[in-house]
C-alpha cells in the first residue's frame, strides 16, 4: 500500500485537494476560504507532481504544497474578500407603502430630539433623515416619509 502511494503521489494530492474543496463548499459554504486555498494548493501540487515539474518525493511535494498555499492565499484573498465584503451601510427598506406619505409635524424635531405622530393606531417616532441636510424642522412643516423602521418614520421637508 505504501509503495502504491509513493508511486502515485499525485493521486494522493488530488484526493486531498478534492476532499478539502468538498468540505469547504458543502460544509462551510465558502465561509472561511482557508480550506479553499489549501485545497487548490493540493490540486496544484498534484498537477506539478503528475507533470513531473517537481520530483515525486514527499519533501518536494510538501514544500510545493506550502509555497502554493501561501501564494494562492496572497493572490486570492483580496478578490474573495471584495466579493464577500459588507459595506457596513444598511440599505433602507423602500418596500413600505408608507414611504412618500406626507404629514405636518406636531412638534419640532432635530437630530437630538425626535417627534411623535399617531398613525394607524400606532404612535410613531419621527426623526430627520440623513439625506435631509437640515439640523431641525419646525412644528407645522410639511414632511415626507423617506424610510420606515420599527415604529419610526425618517422624514425630510417637502
Amino acid at each position: 500500500m505504501i509503495e502504491f502511494i509513493s508511486n502515485n503521489q499525485h493521486a494522493g494530492w488530488f484526493t486531498l485537494g478534492f476532499v478539502l474543496l468538498a468540505i469547504e463548499l458543502l460544509v462551510l459554504s465558502l465561509a472561511t476560504g482557508f480550506l479553499l486555498f489549501i485545497g487548490l494548493a493540493a490540486l496544484l501540487t498534484g498537477s506539478f507532481v503528475w507533470l513531473d515539474i517537481i520530483p515525486q518525493t514527499w519533501i518536494a511535494g510538501v514544500a510545493c504544497f506550502g509555497v502554493s498555499s501561501v501564494a494562492l492565499s496572497a493572490l486570492m484573498y483580496k478578490p474573495l474578500k471584495n466579493l464577500q465584503s459588507d459595506t457596513g451601510v444598511i440599505e433602507k427598506d423602500t418596500s413600505s407603502d408608507m414611504i412618500g406619505m406626507e404629514f405636518r409635524l406636531e412638534q419640532d424635531i432635530s437630530y437630538t430630539s425626535k417627534g411623535k405622530i399617531k398613525y394607524s393606531g400606532i404612535e410613531w417616532q419621527v426623526e430627520i433623515d440623513k439625506s435631509a441636510n437640515v439640523d431641525s424642522i419646525a412644528v407645522g412643516s410639511l414632511v415626507a416619509v423617506v424610510s420606515v423602521d420599527v415604529a419610526l418614520f425618517r422624514v425630510k421637508s417637502v
